[in-house]
């Protein structure tokens, strides 16, 4: 049983119309989420989604969120506080009801538009893999399974599936608006490359593949090397490795030290000069360097 996310837009109901074909011999339902960000159309969305499952006999289930409260109860953004949601409400749905996954309709585009984020706000070598056609969620201590089929699939191949098989779909409004960065690229920075190099969705998306596998080696390298925070690590032992800055920020990674300090205590510890009783503040942590070992404890 694969519970498959579906929005109404031009994505989800390739994804829902080619079920069948993605996933052979599988059993499914539908997941709709209202978000109420878009007063009657989102409603709109709602009952298409509905009369599209009853037409073909699927089993549907439709959450109402109040996502604007939800986001400004967290203090995050709208989009962040969507995810959220329902993601939250997708792992349930798989526990209630027994479903193996949730499979979403991220496709080619949104991965080429998500590696380019990722290269924005500085996310490091694991940024550049991009999105997985498997992955898991952790929700609340249980991973939620995420099945992406279409991740190899084009906007514009979906939209001649669609049109050819006379296939409707709903229309997201905010899409059109370069009110957020997702839609900045997608609206704006997109068609400039596309005059660059009009096949770059299937090049970035084929460099992700290349990210991953040099990742992969990264992350083996990493693994081995037998450090940990939680222990405390030895700088003599961290700095006699020969890639002892990745393994060091890597070992800081979870305790969301800015880039401008994580450089300032490489330097340091290039410096050869004391940096014992050193430290170093993030957000949610501080970084202590006492008798040449370096260690990370909460800030009160």
């Amino acid at each position: 049983m694969i519970l498959l996310a579906v929005s109404g837009g031009i994505d989800s109901m390739y994804l829902a119309n080619r079920a069948r074909e993605l996933f052979p011999g599988a059993c499914f339902a539908i997941a709709h989420c209202n978000f109420h960000l878009r007063g009657e159309e989102s409603d709109g969305d709602e009952r298409f989604v509905r009369d599209w499952a009853e037409r073909h006999g699927m089993e549907i289930f439709v959450k109402d969120f109040d996502t604007s409260a939800h986001a400004a109860s967290k203090g995050i953004s709208i989009e962040m506080a969507a995810r959220e949601l329902r993601y939250s409400w997708f792992a349930s749905l798989c526990r209630e009801g027994g479903f193996e996954a949730v499979a979403v309709a991220h496709n080619a585009n949104d991965n080429a538009e998500t590696l380019l984020l990722n290269l924005l706000r500085g996310s490091g070598s694991r940024g550049l893999r991009g999105m997985q056609k498997e992955s898991a969620r952790n929700i609340g201590g249980e991973p939620l399974r995420i099945l992406r089929p279409m991740l190899g699939i084009s906007r514009k191949e979906i939209a001649g599936w669609m049109t050819a098989h006379g296939e409707s779909w709903r229309e997201d409004s905010t899409n059109a608006v370069s009110d957020c960065k997702r839609n900045i690229i997608r609206n704006e920075v997109f068609p400039l490359l596309a005059e660059i190099n009009p096949s770059f969705i299937r090049t970035l998306n084929r460099d992700m593949e290349h990210f991953r596998m040099t990742d992969d080696i990264a992350e083996e390298y990493f693994r081995n090397c037998g450090l940990n925070m939680e222990e405390g690590v030895d700088l003599r032992k961290l700095k006699a490795l020969k890639h002892w800055k990745y393994v060091l920020f890597r070992l800081l990674e979870p305790y969301n030290l800015s880039e401008e300090t994580f450089v300032k205590l490489v330097e340091l510890l290039e410096s050869g000069r004391t940096v014992s009783g050193k430290v170093f503040q993030s957000p949610t942590h501080l970084i202590s360097i006492k008798l040449k070992t370096i260690s990370a404890s909460p800030r009160l």
